[in-house]
This record gives C-alpha cells, sequence and structure tokens, in this order.
C-alpha cells in the first residue's frame, strides 16, 4: 500500500487556504454595498442594492440638520440631507466590477452620470461626468461591512413592510454615528470596538425610503 508523505499534504493544504482565503477577498473587494465615508470626511454613504439596482443615500454628517438648499427644484431645497438618495440606479457594468448610473451633487444641485468600482475591499471609486467629458472622481473609504440583500431589499417597491432589525455591531467612537459595520476614528482608520455612540442609526434600510422604494 502506497503512503502520501505528510511533507507533500502540507503544502497543498496550505496553498488551498490561501487561495480560499483570496477568493473571499476578491468576493469583498467586488461588493460596493455598505457604509462608506466621502473623501473628505463630512458625510457616510450607504450603499445597497434596491430593486436590482444600486443606491447609495447619506446615513451620517458630520454637522447635522444639512438642507437640500442648491437643488434647483424648489420644492425639494428644504429637504434635508440626511436620507437623501445620492447615488442614483446604478446598474452593473457587463464583465466588470463597477455600476453605472447617476450621482446628485449637493453641491451645485446637479446629476451627474456616475460610476462606482470597488478597488478593494476597503475602498470605493466615484467618477462623475458632465456630458461625457470633464470627469473627475474620489475614493470613499469603508467604514461599514457589505450589506446583504434582503426581502426588503428586494421588495422596496410599494411595500410598507418595516425595515429589519439592524445587526448588532461594535458601537463607534463617541464623536462618530453607529453604523451597520466597523468603527473608524476621525482620521477614517478601524477604531477600537466597545466604544459609545453619540447618535443612533436614523436612516435604516435606505431601499424603503420613498424617494429610493418608488423609484421605478
Amino acid at each position: 500500500m502506497l503512503h502520501r508523505s505528510k511533507s507533500l499534504t502540507r503544502p497543498v493544504l496550505a496553498c488551498s487556504g490561501l487561495l480560499f482565503a483570496a477568493g473571499i477577498s476578491s468576493a469583498m473587494a467586488a461588493d460596493p454595498t455598505g457604509d462608506w465615508r466621502v473623501a473628505d470626511g463630512v458625510a457616510n454613504i450607504r450603499v445597497a442594492q434596491c430593486n436590482g439596482s444600486m443606491w447609495g443615500a447619506v446615513a451620517w454628517e458630520k454637522t447635522p440638520g444639512g438642507r437640500d438648499t442648491n437643488n434647483p427644484d424648489t420644492a425639494k431645497q428644504s429637504r434635508p440631507t440626511l436620507g437623501m438618495p445620492i447615488l442614483l440606479d446604478m446598474k452593473k457594468k457587463a464583465g466588470a466590477d463597477s455600476w453605472e448610473g447617476e450621482v446628485y451633487n449637493a453641491k451645485d444641485g446637479k446629476t451627474y452620470e456616475s460610476s462606482i468600482t470597488p478597488t478593494d475591499a476597503n475602498h470605493l471609486e466615484i467618477r462623475g461626468c458632465v456630458l461625457g467629458f470633464l470627469c473627475g472622481g474620489e475614493t470613499w473609504t469603508r467604514v461599514g461591512p457589505p450589506i446583504p440583500s434582503s426581502p426588503a431589499n428586494s421588495m422596496a417597491k410599494g411595500t410598507a413592510k418595516p425595515a429589519a432589525p439592524a445587526p448588532k455591531v461594535a458601537a463607534a467612537p463617541a464623536h462618530e454615528p453607529r453604523t451597520t459595520g466597523a468603527v473608524t476614528g476621525s482620521s477614517g482608520k478601524p477604531g477600537q470596538a466597545g466604544q459609545k455612540t453619540a447618535s443612533a442609526d436614523t436612516v435604516g434600510d435606505i431601499c424603503l425610503l420613498p424617494e429610493i422604494a418608488h423609484a421605478h
């Protein structure tokens, strides 16, 4: 009877483990859902899949009480920026880990063609263009884990169902909001678990926000 050498088996198992870990890392890198800190640190954007498209809404503001004062629609100029949709109806690009749609820029009240692309598990590149040119972009940093698909995500259109209870997560530092994922300090680097939060998450499942739930 032939016996397999243990010295040969161990490298094979180690290699398999590395391939498995690489597969997980690749899968996370391709997932744009979760909470993301914008480049200048003034807000977190929560991205989730709603009705087959990616949407993003403001989930936290560094300066609370913002209003959409630059919106050309006067009826919307008094709406709170907290919970306001930013990434609009973004569709998966065939053959690429990228989603294309529109982005609303509250600084000038205009909507631009846009794309989002996870560059790794913790960074999301967003690019916007005016009429196909004058393109610019920035990189957002992950502050919350990917958001799994749920009945609320897939059935948000026209539903009156309440959002599912939020999963238990580590609390954020005292000056940061509690999000759906890992905590961060003011520098955007991961913080320590167990720190207290100053305010509760009031946005919840963005797929249930009226402007997103009734978009189609």
